[in-house]
């Protein structure tokens, strides 16, 4: 019996999980500026990425630079998170860069007006697997150099 509650419990912590959110999709903190850059993906044409290549995505639900992902929507959707100014990498308008705080405190990169997500099914650069995915409440989708959703 003991053994089964002490289960549950380890159970019932994944499910629930850290509703923390993270910079990236290894769950490393953010140790610097984030990096907001463009590439070319052979599907989607012009995207938005990270320093390291990994797509960026918008959340539809959002409404202006205040994000509504949070506990299991922010573990399935990491917000892109900074320690600092975000910095223009190569194709981004700094312009349209920006941040908003989020409810725990962190800071999230906007873009266009959009607070900026990873999915955690993305595994390398260049992937795009939540494009177009309904997910939350509401669609996915990645994001082009302009600040808009590419659909």
């Amino acid at each position: 019996m003991r053994k089964a509650i002490l289960s549950l419990a380890a159970i019932t912590a994944v499910a629930c999980g850290n509703s923390t959110a993270t910079t990236s999709p290894s769950g490393a903190p953010p140790a610097s500026a984030a990096t907001i850059a463009v590439a070319t993906n052979s599907k989607l044409g012009q995207i938005l990425v990270d320093g390291s290549g990994r797509t960026l995505y918008l959340f539809e639900a959002d409404k202006g630079t205040s994000s509504t992902c949070y506990s299991g929507c922010a573990q399935y959707w990491p917000p892109l998170l900074t320690n600092g100014a975000p910095k223009a990498g190569a194709g981004v308008t700094a312009s349209l860069l920006g941040t908003t705080i989020r409810t725990d405190g962190t800071t999230e990169v906007t873009y266009g007006g959009h607070p900026l997500y990873y999915v955690v099914t993305d595994h390398n650069p260049g992937d795009a697997t939540g494009q177009g995915v309904n997910n939350f409440g509401a669609p996915w989708d990645v994001v082009g150099p302009d600040g808009k959703q590419i659909g």
